[in-house]
């Protein structure tokens, strides 16, 4: 290493592996003076690399390293988890059968979690949090027979490879299969993912997330001095973190010797807090409970409603609202077709068993539209009057937003929207003001990285080609931006930049010269990536043209539009498992807010302006804003955010092809020609 100059190293593996780095750094001093001892390095070399430098990534599937989120590689496999679930579904549920499904998973069960949540299982078996050992095979069996009792022709259970019960006896998925069978009478299989979880292309998450953790952990190498200590790059919701490196490991082996001392709480307590949630979500939406909750006169007729355009997870969204509803005592009612619907009195109780589905079903199984309130405020409170409704969830993107504040607005002259309102954003634009992430984007990225993928082997395989893709996404350039990172395109056009004559030059000149460095006889595809409302003169069709003419003898130029399949067909597992954790959350402020109005007197009944709010993701936390505050951050007549978390990264996207570099190079050459 010190030969080849080699003092800093990005170690990528799971806790044995950043544990080795770590120790490696501890005995560099000593290595060094050794070799310097022994005549192999010189005085020079052993002053100059005295010290080594280490940050480590985390790569496991089973997402078990603490202080993190997600580790690399973990989204990919619950897709392969998710993607077998959703094809069993179908046998399952033509032939009334029951599958147990065993997932990899040791001494973390985020995978059998994370699985059982996006998949709607009936039960799972997760090392962290073990049934009883003497009643489980009872809790089980009851609760899947009332399952049964009402109508449900399939069942799942996942068994993750390391579970056990509370008394550290192993439960596998060939026992649970036998109970199933004999006790049940239900024709039971067994089924063994293995090695399938680990393999595949990775999600859209799994490159866009790595990319940004290797960007930091090279930053924090450059920043590294002898006496910090190694760090781990992280992620917490969508912001990449440092943490010292062997305090997430010494976490990480905390989980296991709390399970085997059966110290269940404390395993649980080292999880991050998005485990805990979760695994509570998948019990209040998997359970069919015999009784109700909370007492008569704190249940709520809740009205759910999509607005907007569809996107992935709004129907796992609604799926949970209202076996949350259920659960509670309350009455779930859908409102079909937005407030259209509501106007021609397209609503109706949902049921538990009618949402079985769901979570799996892309699209918006509500109907939605972008029709606001204000197409007759007036009759839209006379509707909500006459349903009596004590609570209103919206699931859409910035239509509903505005919505909510036509609808908080309208509280001054009509009564009947004096009830506490929520908006859970869903759209595949993430153009949602404060948020930085909303439901149904990363399914469609998704999409986009599947089609990116095929459109580059095909620009690989025929000739040197340039392909411009449009993405949908309005005046927004999420989709864009987020969608060069993951599919390496070398170049992206956004509404938030713009297109101009000298930056398409600029850009004929880089592809020229980027070509001209590929090895002779290689065949290379390139990407360009434009939002679709990015320029209005210089469309798709016009920069293709372009950049075919300036090509000449060293590429060829063709276009895309992937248009709606930008929308997605079944929603992602990471959109499915978000939905559920923030409806249950928008759920809970709901109660929260119905409560305190119920302490008010009825004729005078006055909600607060915080009680119609807006559900955002910030930072490493889940915020709640009130929808006047969010008017302030919005740019309402191009329909976002004044500012976005991601727009740096078109720089980012640059840098990755060495753009700069190359330009810098065809610079310096032009001038020498000239002179």
């Amino acid at each position: 290493m010190i030969k080849e100059g080699i003092d800093a190293l990005v170690v990528c593996g799971g806790d044995g592996s950043l544990t080795g780095a770590d120790v490696f750094r501890a005995e560099w001093p000593k290595l060094v003076a050794e070799l310097r001892q022994q005549n192999k390095i010189t005085e020079e070399q052993a002053t100059q690399h005295a010290h080594l430098k280490i940050v480590g990534l985390v790569g496991s599937i089973d997402n078990d390293m603490s202080m993190t989120d997600l580790t690399i590689g973990a989204p990919t496999a619950l897709h392969r988890i998710c993607e077998s679930i959703d094809n069993i579904n179908s046998t399952a549920t033509s032939h009334s059968r029951a599958f147990v499904l065993e997932v990899m998973g040791r001494h973390c069960g985020w995978l059998a979690l994370m699985a059982g949540v996006s998949c709607g299982a009936d039960f799972i078996f997760i090392p962290e949090s073990p049934p009883d050992a003497d009643r489980w095979e009872d809790e089980m069996c009851q609760m899947i027979q009332r399952h049964r009792d009402v109508g449900k022709r399939k069942t799942l259970v996942i068994v993750a490879e390391g579970a056990h019960d509370s008394k550290l006896q192993p439960i596998r998925a060939d026992f649970v299969k036998d109970v199933l069978s004999e006790r049940l009478g239900l024709d039971t299989r067994v089924t063994t993912l293995g090695h399938t979880q680990r393999g595949g292309k990775p999600c859209a998450m799994d490159r866009i997330l790595p990319t940004l953790q290797g960007v930091e952990a090279v930053e924090a190498l450059l920043e590294s001095t002898p006496d910090t200590p190694s760090y781990m790059i992280g992620v917490r919701e969508n912001k990449i973190t440092r943490v010292p490196l062997m305090d997430a490991v010494k976490m990480t082996r905390e989980v296991a010797q709390a399970i085997s001392e059966k110290n269940f709480p404390k395993a649980m307590s080292l999880r991050d807090p998005e485990f805990s949630e979760t695994l509570e979500g998948f019990y209040a939406t998997a359970v069919l409970e015999t009784e109700p909750k909370l007492p008569h006169h704190l249940r709520m007729r809740v009205a759910i409603m999509h607005v907007g355009a569809p996107a992935g997870g709004m129907n796992a969204a609604t799926c949970a609202a209202v076996r949350y509803c259920i659960r509670q005592g309350h009455k779930p009612f859908a409102i079909q077709n937005g407030f259209v619907g509501l106007l021609d009195d397209n609503v109706h109780q949902l049921s538990w068993l009618g949402v079985d589905n769901w979570m799996t079903r892309g699209g918006s199984e509500l109907g939605t539209n972008r029709k606001q309130p204000d197409i007759d405020l007036g009759a839209v409170a006379a509707k909500f009057q006459h349903y009596n409704f004590h609570a209103l969830i919206m699931i859409g993107g910035f239509e509903a937003f505005s919505s909510l504040q036509i609808l908080e607005q309208g509280r001054k002259h009509y009564p009947a929207f004096n009830i506490p309102m929520v908006h859970l954003p869903a759209t595949i634009s993430n153009n949602v003001p404060l948020t930085e992430f909303s439901l149904g984007s990363d399914t469609s990225l998704n999409a986009l990285v599947d089609a990116c993928d095929a459109i580059k082997q095909s620009a690989s395989a025929s000739r040197n080609r340039v392909f411009v893709v449009e993405t949908q996404g309005g005046k927004c350039g999420y989709i864009a931006t987020m969608g060069a990172l993951a599919t390496g395109a070398c170049i992206v056009y956004t509404p938030e930049r713009g297109i101009g004559l000298d930056m398409l030059r600029n850009d004929v000149k880089f592809l020229k010269r980027r070509y001209a460095l590929d090895a002779k006889g290689r065949s290379e595809g390139r990407l360009v990536l434009r939002n679709e409302v990015a320029s209005q003169v210089y469309t798709t069709e016009v920069i293709t043209k372009m950049f075919k003419e300036e090509g000449g003898e060293l590429f060829d130029s063709r276009s895309a539009s992937l248009g709606h399949t930008l929308q997605g067909g079944i929603p992602s597992p990471m959109d499915r498992a978000r939905a559920v954790r923030l409806s249950l959350k928008c759920m809970a402020f709901l109660e929260r807010y119905h409560q305190e109005l119920l302490k008010q007197p009825a004729k005078t009944k006055q909600a607060p302006p915080e009680s119609a709010a807006v559900i955002t993701i910030q930072g490493t936390s889940v915020k709640w804003v009130q929808v006047q505050d969010m008017v302030e951050h919005a740019d309402m007549k191009n329909r976002r955010g004044k500012h976005s978390w991601w727009e740096d990264y078109t720089e980012l996207v640059e840098a990755l092809v060495a753009r700069p570099q190359i330009l810098a190079k065809a610079g310096k050459k032009e001038d020498a020609v000239s002179q």
